[in-house]
């Protein structure tokens, strides 16, 4: 069974930065795509950054310079470091898999993702 389990969250005044993470157990299969969502209160739940087996990434404009997404196999755990972050930012972040060739094979829209942690809430004031 795969378990994923979000860490990291809190509440950080514009410009600070912050880092998840997502702690995997359970075998997610050979080859995956692993991303970070966010959803804010009354928003839809969006994609933000994605992270395949082989390291490839992907992510939104609205992050570009700004959050990095990695992954440790080792330690079986995705990160997602968060830097100069805005007010907008703001929402519960989730992280999320699915068993698939790469992250640029089929959607990156939530409900392709067959795996998702509880999530863990990040807060930016202005």
């Amino acid at each position: 069974r795969v378990q994923l389990v979000e860490s990291g969250g809190g509440s950080v005044q514009a410009g600070g930065s912050l880092r998840l993470s997502c702690a995997v157990s359970g075998y997610i299969g050979s080859r995956y795509c692993m991303g970070w969502f966010r959803q804010a209160p009354g928003k839809e739940r969006e994609g933000v950054a994605f992270i395949d087996t082989a390291g490839s990434t992907r992510d939104v404009d609205s992050v570009k310079g700004r959050f990095i997404i990695s992954q440790d196999n080792a330690k079986n755990t995705l990160y997602l470091q968060m830097n100069s972050l805005k007010p907008e930012d703001t929402g519960m972040y989730y992280c999320a898999a699915d068993r698939r060739y790469d992250c640029y094979s089929g959607s990156l829209r939530m409900p392709s993702f067959g795996y998702w942690g509880q999530g863990t809430q990040v807060t930016v004031s202005s």
